[in-house]
């Protein structure tokens, strides 16, 4: 597709999220009550919360408000009981999309989530419409340059699925999502120094969108991602690095 390219979709996405940082606390914040709640408050035990609280300091969040948040999931202060809901859908040219949320109020969260799809042209769908078109791993994105070399010594090394690289040279590491804390600390102890990183929804196949049909879906992408009790949001769309 003429204008394509994964690279500067990433570049892309990564500076709307870093426009959006003023939100970034609040999100974090629920992911770590959220984790501490789940499975204890101790992030070495606890693989969730130990990545909610790597996004925390990258972030720059104060410690004290990681331990009040760790707190408040681990039973020990008051504090919103939060739950954690999943929608499903569809945007322009079929594009499939997953909204992951915590909320503590569901009808307001299905409300906003509904009138953003259908504001941007998009529809909810019923659960299990578009999961399938995802795979749920660890992925780790790596900017063209970077050595390819040391990047599959490492990942092989830690347990890695899959190693892609790309014709403008990005390099992708997918693992289990279980083992996404072993490879990232591998990484770090290699000083390897992904773009991004995360356990992610990740598309199986892309829905290339240009001209009107990608900037119609970014801001439905948009809206979703601006909706305080939406966490994280996938989509098989990539847009050209024209929109």
């Amino acid at each position: 597709m003429a204008g394509h390219s994964k690279w500067a979709n990433i570049q892309h996405r990564k500076g709307r999220q870093d426009a959006k940082r003023g939100k970034l606390w609040t999100k974090v914040i629920r992911e770590i009550t959220v984790a501490a709640r789940e499975a204890g408050p101790d992030p070495d035990a606890n693989p969730r919360l130990r990545l909610a609280c790597e996004k925390a300091a990258a972030a720059n969040m104060p410690k004290d408000n990681v331990n009040r948040a760790i707190q408040r999931g681990a039973g020990e202060s008051d504090g919103a009981n939060f739950e954690e809901i999943r929608f499903e859908g569809y945007g322009v040219g079929g594009a499939a999309v997953i909204v992951d949320c915590m909320t503590d109020n569901r009808q307001r969260t299905v409300s906003d989530v509904r009138h953003a799809f259908s504001k941007n042209g998009g529809n909810l769908g019923i659960d299990g419409s578009v999961v399938f078109q995802f795979q749920h791993c660890g992925q780790f994105i790596f900017a063209p340059g970077s050595s390819e070399e040391k990047i599959m010594e490492v990942a092989l090394e830690a347990g890695a699925d899959d190693i892609i690289t790309d014709s403008e040279g990005l390099i992708e590491v997918v693992c289990l999502p279980t083992h996404y804390a072993e490879l990232n600390q591998a990484f770090n102890d290699a000083a390897l120094v992904p773009e991004i990183h995360g356990v992610v929804m990740k598309a199986l196949n892309e829905t290339e969108l240009e001209g009107d049909d990608a900037a119609v879906m970014q801001k439905m992408l948009d809206a979703l991602e601006s909706l305080d009790d939406v966490q994280e949001v996938f989509t098989t769309a990539v847009m050209d690095e024209t929109e």
